[in-house]
């Protein structure tokens, strides 16, 4: 995500590929006059910096400190209609958008009947394309237009105006209803977290079942279908049912592919669908459907039909090498995943101001988990240290709270006493200020603070105990789901049985593959 401080038109200009940028001298040059204008030459000039520089701009002389805000709102507004005329961002719902604009311009001088025609073959569009909001826009234009435009046939066609609207209408305040729950359940997502007990649970299923609205599966659409099932999606995740998010990211991916034309329309919800289908199979370790899964996502991706932009790009890379990374997790195949940093890191310098810090911290995250996985400890602290020492950073606890335990794990088999000495107490100050620890956090933290007190002999026994102590929560309903950031349970066996991380996980694995 962009930085708040950085200026927006800059950023606007930067995120032109070469294509856009010749598109946009192309379109300001149309006409001879603007080929000195003073907004061809601060686009110019903001093309050449690095960063945006308000000093450079006047010391330029390109524009005076007064008039730069004007000038500044007239280039970003020119580079939009640039890009709205370029060929590539031409979607159905533009082209809808700008008929109907056509026949309002024809509706107000007064040629009704050329307008009513446009209005028709766009109606017809939008609801094919399940573009239903801008079908009930069209459809009421269409009634103003009709009372002014009298012909014998206005009885028969008012009341089929009617009986359109009514139906776009229900189907509209359904969507609505459907998006706004989707919406608040991923924002309490965000702002509580998972539910951690029975009292969590009982009050977001019954928020659920209050602003869930009635409704036949058979009378809805694509649309209707797709916010359906993202409420529910998000009501699994919360209550930590991940087979039911397995069941109903199914449903959202499958519901694309029972409607191919919606891919190319709605290409970023595709892309999300996948990503939670993969991460509702990586949370059940359904590893072959896992890999399946990926290698479709991909090949459409990859496919001359998918659209292709920068936006949709940096999403394509973030979901396809995220799951990419939880594959080697799944199977224990860490050595054999170390290629994909390289990948990672050189995407995340590329498309570092489409993705949010938060999912770039989750990319670390999980790069230092394949590093502790062949037990190179040291880089594995290296990477936890970009998450723990991002101070500006606004991201769910618990990821932060797992890159603490997990880095003060490696400085203990890294054997950093002093470090780990130090790691402790910032960890534990940093968690003194979350209120619900896991149980699994509380009994990790109580191990290491003890490792100074315990002698070398009796090391296996205190590990042993811990074992014993965490394989209690390992299916527990809302404790279990800390094991997915952190292999703990994995890593005590390694140590209980004297072999590497990396071979118990792939025994584990092999033993439940589906």
């Amino acid at each position: 995500m962009t930085n708040a401080h950085r200026d927006a038109l800059f950023v606007l200009v930067k995120s032109l590929s070469k294509s856009e940028k010749r598109q946009f001298k192309l379109y300001v040059g149309r006409l001879g006059v603007n080929t000195d204008a003073k907004f061809l030459a601060l686009f110019n000039l903001l093309d050449r910096l690095k960063k945006y520089d308000e000093k450079a701009i006047l010391e330029s002389g390109i524009v005076k400190k007064a008039q730069l805000s004007n000038l500044k709102a007239h280039l970003y507004k020119q580079i939009l209609v640039s890009l709205r005329l370029n060929p590539v961002n031409q979607t159905i719902r533009l082209q809808i958008r700008e008929q109907l604009d056509f026949a309002t311009i024809l509706y107000q001088k007064g040629l009704y009947k050329q307008s009513l025609k446009i209005l028709d073959k766009a109606k017809s569009i939008a609801i094919e394309n399940e573009e239903k909001n801008i079908a009930y826009e069209i459809v009421e234009l269409e009634k103003i237009i009709e009372t002014q435009y009298i012909t014998r046939s206005i009885p028969d066609r008012a009341n089929e105006l009617a009986v359109q609207a009514k139906e776009l209408s229900a189907q509209n305040v359904i969507t609505s209803k459907l998006s706004n729950l989707s919406l608040q359940l991923y924002g309490l997502m965000l702002k509580v977290g998972y539910v951690r007990s029975d009292d969590d649970h009982k009050r977001v299923k019954e928020y659920f079942e209050r602003h869930l609205p009635k409704h036949r599966i058979e009378m809805l659409g694509f649309r209707e279908k797709l916010w359906l099932y993202k409420a529910h999606l998000w009501y699994s995740f919360l209550i930590q049912d991940f087979l039911s998010s397995y069941k109903y990211a199914s449903k959202w991916v499958d519901l694309f592919y029972e409607h191919e034309e919606q891919i190319a329309l709605n290409p970023v919800f595709f892309l999300k669908g996948n990503h939670y289908l993969l991460e509702s199979l990586f949370y059940v370790k359904y590893s072959s459907q896992f890999k399946q899964t990926l290698e479709r996502l991909e090949e459409v991706v990859e496919s001359k039909d998918f659209p292709k932009n920068d936006n949709i790009s940096s999403l394509a890379f973030l979901y396809i090498n995220a799951n990419k990374l939880n594959l080697h997790f799944l199977e224990g195949t860490f050595q054999q995943g170390l290629y994909l940093v390289k990948i990672v890191e050189y995407g995340i310098n590329k498309h570092k101001d489409r993705i949010d810090a938060h999912h770039i911290m989750v990319l670390y995250y999980k790069i230092a988990c394949l590093y502790f996985g062949i037990g190179d400890n040291k880089t594995c602290i290296q990477y936890l240290k970009k998450i723990i020492n991002n101070k500006n950073l606004k991201m769910r606890e618990d990821l932060m709270c797992f890159a603490r335990v997990l880095s003060l794990v490696a400085h203990y088999e890294a054997g950093m006493d002093y470090h780990l000495e130090v790691q402790l107490k910032s960890t534990y100050k940093f968690l003194l200020k979350m209120n619900d620890l896991h149980a699994v956090q509380k009994e990790m933290i109580k191990f290491l603070r003890n490792l100074g007190n315990i002698y070398p002999n009796q090391l296996r026994n205190e590990f042993q105990k811990l074992h014993t102590e965490l394989k209690k929560y390992e299916d527990h309903p809302y404790e279990k789901r800390a094991f997915l950031y952190l292999d703990i349970i994995s890593w005590l066996e390694s140590h209980l049985e004297n072999r590497p991380v990396a071979e118990i996980i792939r025994e584990k694995a092999l033993a439940v593959k589906r």
